[in-house]
């Protein structure tokens, strides 16, 4: 299998954040609406609204609106696949290795 590194840095990063990894923890769980999620936090709605931008973005949390309400959940699609690489990092080394460009690497003397 071969991996695209582009499509997981927006991931990785929107990950690298906190109150966003414990979203997506929360998530976890199932679906849940903007109040459900704040009462879990001490931040502003707007804060929440750009974690969850940040999130929804990335394409690892999926927003839809009802009325007033938006109601979050993770997408499990792009979780699964960020499962499958990270195992793959652990276990199939080779794989990676023979990704790599030997002319890209840099030799020190």
């Amino acid at each position: 299998m071969s991996y695209n590194y582009s499509e997981y840095i927006s991931i990785f990063k929107a990950l690298a954040d906190q109150t966003r990894l414990k979203i997506v923890g929360l998530l976890s769980a199932g679906e849940m609406c903007a109040c459900q999620l704040l009462d879990h936090f001490k931040i502003t709605q707007p804060t929440l609204s750009y974690h969850m931008k940040i999130l929804c973005d990335s394409g690892l949390v999926r927003g839809r609106s009802e009325g007033q309400w938006m109601y979050y959940s993770n997408n499990n699609e792009i979780i699964k696949s960020v499962s499958f690489y990270l195992a793959a990092l652990r276990s199939n080394k080779d794989e990676f290795r023979s990704e790599q460009n030997d002319s890209s690497c840099l030799k020190f003397h």
